[in-house]
């Protein structure tokens, strides 16, 4: 009966210790999704502001009369643009802090 007992406790151990690893598992993808997420968001915005940018500079230089309208049009979509980015730093981090 004891050889019994002391298999049970060995098989509730070896299952606490297999669900420990599971859950430093779930940690290690958590953070490894966590930084694609974030990675995506910052390259899509870099991306975005140089192509924002490099028009912006290009249609000065065809109508540069009409270069203060540009630059405010080209600031209002930069500004855009980074809220639309740290939104989405922001919901990567809640979702690790969540998960």
């Amino acid at each position: 009966m004891m050889d019994l007992l002391m298999l049970v406790q060995e098989a509730a151990q070896e299952l606490t210790e297999a669900q420990a690893m599971v859950e430093a598992a779930k940690n290690t993808n958590a953070v490894l999704g966590v930084g694609i997420g974030i990675g995506l968001a910052l390259v899509g915005a870099g991306l975005g502001l140089g192509r924002i940018g490099g028009q912006a500079a290009e249609a000065i230089a065809r109508q540069p009369e009409a270069a203060g309208d540009i630059r405010g049009t080209a600031l209002f979509i930069a500004f855009l643009m980074e809220g639309a980015t740290i939104i989405a730093v922001i919901m990567a981090l809640a979702a690790k802090l969540i998960g």
